[in-house]
């Protein structure tokens, strides 16, 4: 069995996009900052998430079964920092961003990249995490420009960049 620093210090070799995972349900809004996301199908449009069992918000996105992947740009890495400090309040966090919904009433982030509105269809708990099976009903996107991205524990950009 491969021991888990030596697991963690590999997988910080694998570059992945950053995200603000969102839900909304009777207990109010509630998110996370996640790397791990992808996609699963594009038959039916499909993306698994996975999050921590021991995250303070864990109880509200099973209980709500529905959740939105906001894909952070570039310009997010402050906002991204907010949503995964356990210092803040749900409301704290919220109130650094513009915010709006599609179809599930999840908050969607104004100006992140893409935004995946998704129902949680399937919840399998491996380990530490829980993975989460979750069919797009609706997506908003914008402009194309640098993403965000995690790799070697540290934030980086990805993207055009315009040249003058």
């Amino acid at each position: 069995m491969v021991d888990a620093t030596d697991f963690k210090n590999a997988m910080s070799s694998l570059t992945s996009a950053v995200n603000i995972v969102t839900t909304v349900g009777e207990s109010g809004f509630h998110g996370f900052t996640a790397s791990a996301v992808c996609s699963v199908t594009d038959t039916p449009p499909t993306l698994l998430v996975c999050m921590n069992k021991s995250s303070r918000s864990h109880a509200h996105f099973v209980e709500n079964k529905v959740l939105t992947v906001n894909v952070l740009g570039a310009q997010h890495e402050q906002l991204s920092n907010a949503f995964a400090s356990s210092k803040l309040s749900s409301d704290e966090r919220f109130a650094l961003g513009k915010w709006s919904e599609l179809e599930t009433g999840s908050p969607v982030l104004a100006d992140a990249l893409v935004s995946f509105d998704c129902k949680i269809s399937d919840i399998q708990e491996v380990g530490t995490h829980t993975i989460f099976i979750c069919p797009i009903v609706a997506i908003q996107k914008n402009q194309e420009d640098q993403a965000l991205v995690y790799f070697n524990r540290a934030y980086h950009q990805v993207g055009e960049t315009e040249i003058v």
